[in-house]
């Protein structure tokens, strides 16, 4: 597995490194819409050609699920899942929280993850069984036991997301009667890396997709966190409607959520 997440490493600090590069230099002119509200720009094009690249140069066989070019290459048992840049709104608008996102499933199942911050250069690494690493050293998730004073991180719903808000929203208010405080900062990768290092205390959001989610879940999980579909039933990754927090609020946070049960299978 090491050898794979070396892979993952490189890809995902050259991916970066384009990304850093073009940071604050995007013109109206570079950016494209692919619906309403969701945009790409060429440099998340050329850091996902980047990442391909590297995975298909010591891989050729392998599957490849990017954000901007969907599946490349035929179907195997190897499948790396890439978002060359998570939070692509806030780099178009100078702001500097967004990552590059890469995980790799073998037969169904993560194995490795990584998570860049190029602004930060920060790197976040997991393979199964071995534990979470940030810049080499060992992370778990924090140790705050009560909902109270707890730090929560989300998204919001948006695009085709519209009818999932009012649930949302009483959630958000159910939440915001009793934490500490909640944070929006608009890369879920990043915040699924920061539930891991012990930055929040749990996360939770609607619509995902498994290029956002992939490499956090893994990371929460090896760093002693714990993460499941807010719709029941599902596969959190596959579903992208994900809570996961430390194991002293996972199930106060599932309890706020559950009461929501029947309202979301009927929008799911």
């Amino acid at each position: 597995m090491q050898a794979f997440l070396n892979t993952a490493i490189e890809a995902a600090r050259k991916a970066g490194d384009i990304a850093q590069i073009n940071f604050a230099r995007i013109n109206q002119s570079d950016i494209k819409t692919k619906a309403y509200n969701e945009f790409v720009t060429f440099v998340d094009e050329e850091a996902e050609k980047a990442i391909i690249d590297i995975i298909h140069g010591r891989y050729p066989d392998h599957t490849i699920l990017g954000e901007e070019q969907g599946l490349k290459g035929d179907e195997s048992d190897y499948l790396w899942i890439i978002d060359p840049i998570d939070g692509t709104t806030n780099y178009i608008h100078s702001f500097p929280v967004y990552c590059v996102s890469i995980a790799l499933k073998i037969k169904g199942r993560l194995e490795v993850a990584v998570i860049y911050d190029p602004s930060r250069q920060e790197l976040f690494t997991a393979i199964r069984g071995m534990g979470a690493l940030l810049d080499g050293r060992k992370i778990r998730v924090s140790k705050q036991r009560t909902l109270q004073g707890a730090l929560l991180g989300t998204g919001f719903p948006y695009r085709d997301q519209l009818d999932w808000l009012e649930v949302y929203l009483d959630i958000f208010i159910d939440f915001t009667r009793i934490v500490g405080a909640i944070r929006r900062p608009g890369s879920a990768a990043l915040d699924l890396a920061y539930v891991a290092s012990g930055r929040y205390d749990g996360f939770w959001e609607f619509g995902l997709k498994p290029w956002d989610v992939a490499a956090g879940v893994l990371l929460i999980q090896e760093a002693g966190g714990l993460v499941k579909s807010m719709i029941p039933g599902e596969d959190a990754v596959e579903s992208g409607s994900l809570l996961c927090g430390n194991p002293h609020l996972f199930d106060p946070m599932s309890e706020i959520v559950s009461k929501y049960d029947d309202r979301l299978k009927k929008l799911f």
